[in-house]
């Protein structure tokens, strides 16, 4: 349930600027996805003032509606379901029906954008195809997200966002070397499939510009799984080597991990020699460490995690969180305290940068959001030609 004095305790938005309209005001996208990849592309494109039609099935609607926690005033609200589907309309559609995929299609002509996320060969099934769409509508974006794509021999197969962390080796980087690879808690390749995509959208809104053309997009998870390991792919398939699993540590930066101090744990990391020299010579005063020839190089450093691990334990041991972070904060030493979410939410960093809010919902009354804090500036000759059908 709710917590309604907790979010009562969250700022209202700050009252937004008249006529300011956004990058994307005007252009219509048809959002024809469920649960969170689909839905959170195309929240993305409705936050910079795209108007998003969600279609729903009249029974139930998005499967997602139903995790938890939710609202004792209507059980459709979950409050993953409005995390990932704000500035939206919704409407219930009945796919099965010939009415109902008529209905779809007036939709489609009419549109700039259509997202789906169905399982392959459903939209084709429906008579909704990129190819059925594009003849009605030769200026149509089209953007198909998938679990493996829409051909190949793994393209029928259902996938969800823990299954692509196993299947791309990401989650045998994750954790610590004694048991096995650890799945991210939070839906990262969700997200970041969602990102790929309102990104790919953006870029074929450009392109569009130019020719009048539209585009067929598509963008698997376990393609975008891949991408987020990062730059140890590159580092296995330039070795052939398995990357070994580090627990907090990074074999790549030493000293780096969570450290304790007088009253909180912390995470600090020397990604570069000389972030590691600033460290000992000014924060710690530690001269004769920061000048030890045998720690000038990461690569010499790294045997020696260990006993550079107990000398800034041994340092900040009597030391308070806000005095350590001062004198990290003046060597330049990236650094930041281990918090739970709860305290992420409410701290005064969230604050500063107004990431936690609430709004007004017409059924539930006040509800929180959350969200990254874009500063777009638009060229006009984009935010005209974006207004045009």
């Amino acid at each position: 349930m709710f917590d309604k004095q907790l979010i009562n305790s969250y700022p209202e938005p700050e009252k937004p600027v008249q006529n300011a309209g956004g990058a994307l005001d005007g252009l219509l996208v048809i959002d024809f996805t469920h649960f969170v990849a689909g839905p959170l592309a195309t929240m993305m494109l409705a936050d910079f003032g795209a108007k998003v039609i969600k279609i729903e099935s009249p029974i139930g609607g998005d499967g997602f509606r139903q995790y938890p926690p939710h609202d004792k005033k209507d059980a459709s609200l979950g409050a993953p379901f409005i995390w990932a589907n704000r500035n939206k309309a919704s409407i219930a559609l009945n796919l099965k029906t010939a009415e109902g995929v008529e209905v779809a299609r007036e939709l489609i002509k009419k549109a700039d954008i259509v997202v789906e996320n169905f399982s392959t060969g459903v939209m084709d099934r429906l008579g909704l195809s990129y190819e059925s769409c594009v003849a009605t509508n030769e200026k149509l974006i089209y953007c198909s997200i998938s679990a493996y794509g829409r051909e190949g021999k793994y393209s029928k197969r259902v996938g969800f966002d823990p299954i692509v962390q196993a299947e791309s080796g990401f989650m045998s980087m994750n954790g610590y070397p004694d048991r096995h690879g650890v799945r991210s808690r939070a839906s990262v390749m969700d997200i970041s499939t969602a990102l790929t995509a309102s990104n790919a959208i953006a870029m074929a809104l450009c392109a569009r510009h130019k020719d009048g053309k539209g585009q067929f997009i598509e963008v698997p998870l376990f393609d975008t799984s891949v991408l987020m390991t990062g730059f140890g792919a590159m580092q296995c398939l330039t070795t052939g080597a398995e990357l070994q699993r580090d627990g907090n540590e990074t074999p790549d930066a030493c000293p780096s991990g969570v450290f304790k101090c007088a009253d909180r744990e912390f995470y600090m990391t020397c990604g570069t020699d000389s972030i590691f020299r600033r460290l000992f010579e000014i924060a710690l005063e530690r001269p004769d460490i920061a000048n030890d020839q045998s720690l000038q190089l990461c690569a010499d450093r790294v045997g020696q995690r260990d006993r550079l691990s107990s000398i800034i334990n041994n340092a900040v041991a009597g030391i308070e969180w806000m005095a350590l972070s001062e004198k990290l904060t003046a060597a330049s030493v990236p650094h930041g305290l281990v918090n739970t979410l709860a305290e992420a939410l409410q701290s005064d960093l969230s604050k500063s940068r107004n990431l936690i809010g609430r709004v007004q919902h017409p059924v539930i009354g006040w509800i929180p959001i959350s969200g990254i804090q874009f500063i777009c500036l638009v060229p006009q000759w984009l935010n005209h030609s974006l207004h045009q059908h």
